[in-house]
């Protein structure tokens, strides 16, 4: 299991100062936070991508690049990367460039987006979402796959004996995760090319993501990529800790309660009862996140949002400290007793590499036995 942190790099007024932090000051933060995932061992730090106010990620794999010459061992990933207004030449460079100068540690999550006015900024209709997340990604993994590409399609314009440069690294792309919080098409498109899912799983009831998992699992066994449970699954969650549970709910009530997001609606008590959210003891946190497996079968990735609402950085960064001190081994050593043995591993570079190799031999073995066979008949032949 990956464990890690995402953000959606909202620019909050903290309620109970006043202060709004700067983009630079948030810009800086997200370098800080990313670097302590690293600190206290966890696996993954993913920054999500916005191009309008109060979020300030426009360029994601500008930030990972630097957060890449400052880490070693973490998988820096998108929580998500807009497959409908971003050009995939320019995904398919961008992120191939990030993978070589992080070493193989990139993988990504593409999404529709949902924000209207975005999609007129590039010049294309949100009506044409599903159609444009489905051409464009066909485009994109062609790109990642085939060294020469000839393509036409409805929204873009053909390309012809093209390459795309850098090539992805070890001839391994990035792995792909697809995002969606209600849409079943994405689903399906992950399943179909054997891609993992992401399932946000911060707003909504548990039933609501179960149909959209349900649903992928059963294409991805469906096209033959293995069993049902052996589909390739992500998951978002939130949490707020202190020590005491009732020092978590008195600091973080007045962050809740007026977040742009959530704020001004469901009362604390009724959205942590509702969704994923917890706010807090670590115990809590541990029995909350361990319930998602009951829930949603084995999977490979869990990611926290835990720096939004306004939240300072010292705050987020105590939060981290606990999470590594008194979760974060709890859950490792819960997952591996609990995960059956033919679950998949999470998708790294080193074992999409590994698997490629692998898979070459086997292929270089059987046409080598192929060709032995072909030579002992033909001697039996000759000897008759």
């Amino acid at each position: 299991m990956q464990i890690g942190v995402f953000s959606v790099s909202d620019i909050t007024q903290d309620p109970t100062t006043g202060h709004t932090p700067s983009e630079n000051e948030r810009i800086k933060a997200a370098v800080a936070i990313a670097k302590k995932v690293e600190e206290i061992g966890m696996d993954v730090y993913a920054i999500g991508e916005h191009h309008n106010r109060p979020f300030f990620s426009s360029s994601p794999t500008t930030l990972l690049a630097n957060i890449a010459a400052q880490t070693e061992r973490i998988t820096l990933s998108t929580a998500t990367t807009l497959i409908t207004t971003n050009d995939p030449v320019k995904i398919a460079e961008d992120f191939a460039m990030l993978q070589h100068l992080a070493d193989g540690r990139v993988d990504l999550v593409l999404g529709r987006g949902n924000t209207a006015p975005v999609y007129p900024w590039f010049g294309k209709n949100i009506q044409d979402g599903v159609e444009l997340a489905i051409e464009n990604y066909s485009l994109l993994r062609q790109l990642w796959d085939n060294d020469t590409v000839n393509w036409s399609g409805k929204f873009r314009t053909p390309l012809q004996n093209f390459t795309s440069t850098p090539r992805p690294l070890d001839g391994v792309a990035p792995f792909v995760w697809h995002g969606s919080i209600r849409t079943p098409q994405i689903a399906e498109v992950a399943a179909y090319f054997g891609d993992g899912f992401f399932a946000n799983n911060i707003f909504w009831p548990k039933e609501h993501y179960q149909q959209l998992i349900g649903l992928y699992r059963e294409r991805y066994e469906h096209y033959g990529h293995g069993a049902s449970d052996q589909a390739i699954v992500g998951l978002g969650g939130q949490f707020f800790m202190r020590k005491n549970s009732q020092d978590a709910v008195k600091e973080f009530r007045p962050y809740f309660d007026n977040a742009p997001v959530y704020g001004h609606g469901p009362s604390l008590e009724d959205f942590t009862s509702q969704t994923p959210l917890t706010v807090g003891s670590p115990q809590e946190v541990i029995e909350k996140t361990l319930s998602f497996r009951e829930f949603f079968g084995d999977y490979q990735r869990q990611l926290f949002l835990i720096d939004h609402a306004g939240l300072p950085l010292k705050t987020v960064l105590e939060q981290l400290d606990l999470f590594g001190e008194e979760v974060l081994p709890v859950l490792r050593k819960e997952y591996a007793a609990k995960t059956p043995a033919h679950i998949p591993e999470p998708p790294t570079h080193a074992n999409r590499v590994a698997a490629l190799l692998a898979k070459e031999a086997a292929a270089a073995g059987a046409s080598v036995g192929a060709g032995a066979s072909v030579t002992a008949e033909s001697s039996v032949t000759v000897g008759a």
